[in-house]
């Protein structure tokens, strides 16, 4: 037997990979339903992460431009971002908690009698409609066996979780419905809190501080992480990019481990099944950043590649070449695809969740999903994405994503309740997310002209997760809002199908002999943007 070897070139890289994810993987698969908690709907979480994306498309090739530019600040610049973005994320746990009660998920209370409250005016509490109110004014619809339906707007002064007591909740009119009560009547309650949302909520510190932290945080992440990409690109070297999958997959293995820890502890360190106390993810947060900056700042060494004179003008040469537009135009469809994924899978599984009773473990079966995406799916396909990618190509890998992301959404659209999603995912994550996120990487690295590469490699990545979350995040939220996470995740696996069948036909048409080669022992060189488009001019005319 040989000698296991290490690569010690690319051990630095690696430990960035997973540390780096580590740190992310507590938080970022919950920032959404974080914001759902806090009582943002679905509309507003898709609207911002509808603007969020575009400044994704300018931020990543502007840093990337700077990376590219400054190479010998290279490192103090990526370190400050990773710094920065950590930071965000952690600095959340500061945020002051919002006033008033939380109404429990549904919104609906059983098994109520509406003896139980009484007057406001009775209580001596004086209730407005402000904001500074030491609880929460909601309108609710009651349905008694004995004493029949009827409208009554409450009052709950409980500080965690709303419930029906004389002691946290009362009837907010004069004329109460009390006198209408039976003894031992059985009501179901329908609260409806929308009144506080757009009132309390959208004006209130928590909210703004929140949508700050994770619009900073976020283009961080994203920035960041192209930023990799590009230095993970120059250690392996020119024809390395076959080898990019078993990098990055200590990225995915880092984010699976510590997003299982995080879903874990928060259920465990829960007092209620409706407010999560999410201290242990930013805990988790805090201490694999410290670690990947301690091994950035010690091991990562980002090397200098060749220089060009004219950065823009070469990138922007690059992207008027007809082959790698249409490329670009399909990776936006994989950035709207992925949105509704990244934006509202956890949405989708707590919705279900509640419906079918399983919100007490939900945090738990959010982090078993994610480790079943990274340490199932994308492990085994970010390793063998090379291999693929050589056998098949860049066309015919995109149109398997597309077919696998259309399956995808469709098993989860039918999924009874949330364990059944985990294990769709478990494998349908690794040939949607994993293959087409390692396509379109190599591709950008394939083409990229000498000394660029950072630069492209922010392009390409805004347009994927800029550009495309953009659109699906907005979309989404729009169709979740107004017709239900079913439809929405069945229209998408339709564009997805679609897509998959209208770029077939263009590669199989047009774009089969124009595509850059993944074969490395063809030593095709792509050494600037005038050369390639000679390749693509004289390609089209045969």
């Amino acid at each position: 037997m040989g000698r296991f070897k290490i690569n010690r070139q690319q051990l630095p890289v690696k430990a960035h990979y997973f540390f780096f994810m580590a740190a992310m993987g507590p938080i970022l698969p919950f920032l959404q339903v974080y914001g759902k908690q806090m009582g943002v709907s679905a509309l507003v979480m898709g609207c911002i992460n509808a603007v969020l994306p575009l400044l994704y498309l300018l931020a990543k090739p502007f840093s990337g431009y700077l990376v590219d530019r400054f190479r010998g600040w290279r490192k103090h610049i990526f370190m400050g971002l990773l710094a920065a973005t950590s930071g965000c994320f952690v600095l959340m746990y500061l945020l002051p908690p919002l006033r008033g009660p939380v109404l429990p998920e549904s919104g609906v209370f059983s098994n109520e009698n509406c003896l139980d409250v009484t007057s406001c005016t009775a209580m001596n509490l004086t209730v407005t409609n402000s904001c500074s109110d030491d609880g929460r004014r909601s309108s609710c619809s009651w349905n008694c066996s004995q004493a029949g339906l009827f409208n009554a707007s409450m009052y709950f002064s409980a500080t965690v979780e709303a419930n029906i007591s004389h002691t946290t909740s009362c009837f907010v009119d004069q004329d109460y419905p009390g006198v209408r009560c039976w003894a031992n009547d059985s009501c179901s309650i329908r609260c409806d809190d929308s009144a506080y949302e757009s009132e309390c909520v959208y004006s209130s510190p928590t909210f703004l501080g929140f949508v700050v932290l994770m619009s900073f945080g976020l283009i961080g992440y994203n920035v960041c992480n192209s930023i990799s990409d590009a230095v993970c690109f120059d250690v392996l070297g020119e024809g390395g990019q076959m080898s990019f999958g078993r990098q990055r997959v200590w990225g995915s293995i880092g984010f699976g481990i510590a997003a299982l820890m995080a879903g874990y502890s928060v259920d465990l360190w829960a007092t209620s099944n409706t407010v999560k106390s999410y201290t242990p993810a930013f805990a988790l947060v805090f201490g694999f950043a410290c670690v990947d900056l301690v091994c950035c700042l010690n091991r990562l060494h980002l090397p200098i590649m060749s220089s060009t004179d004219s950065i823009v003008k070469d990138v922007w040469e690059l992207v008027k070449i007809k082959p790698i537009s249409i490329f670009l135009s399909f990776a936006t469809v994989v950035g709207i695809l992925d949105s509704f994924v990244i934006f509202f899978l956890f949405w989708y599984m707590e919705d279900l969740a509640k419906s079918t009773g399983y919100t007490h473990d939900i945090k738990l079966i959010e982090g078993v999903t994610v480790f079943a995406e990274t340490l199932g799916g994308e492990i085994i396909f970010f390793s063998l994405s090379g291999k693929i990618l050589k056998k098949i190509g860049y066309g015919y890998s995109f149109v398997c994503c597309f077919a696998a992301y259309a399956l995808r959404l469709l098993l989860i659209s039918v999924a009874p309740q949330p364990w059944w999603i985990a294990f769709f995912e478990l494998f349908m994550q690794g040939p949607t997310y994993a293959l087409s996120y390692t396509t379109i990487v190599s591709y950008a690295s394939v083409v990229a002209p000498p000394g660029t590469s950072a630069t492209v490699q922010g392009i390409v990545a805004g347009i994927d997760d800029g550009l495309g979350f953009a659109l699906g995040s907005f979309i989404g939220g729009m169709l979740y809002k107004h017709y239900s996470g079913i439809v929405t995740l069945r229209i998408f696996a339709s564009l997805a199908a679609t897509a998959s069948i209208v770029y077939l036909i263009t590669h199989l048409t047009y774009l089969r002999h124009l595509m850059p080669a993944t074969n490395t022992r063809d030593k095709t060189e792509w050494k600037s943007p005038e050369e390639a488009a000679e390749v693509c001019v004289s390609a089209t005319e045969k």
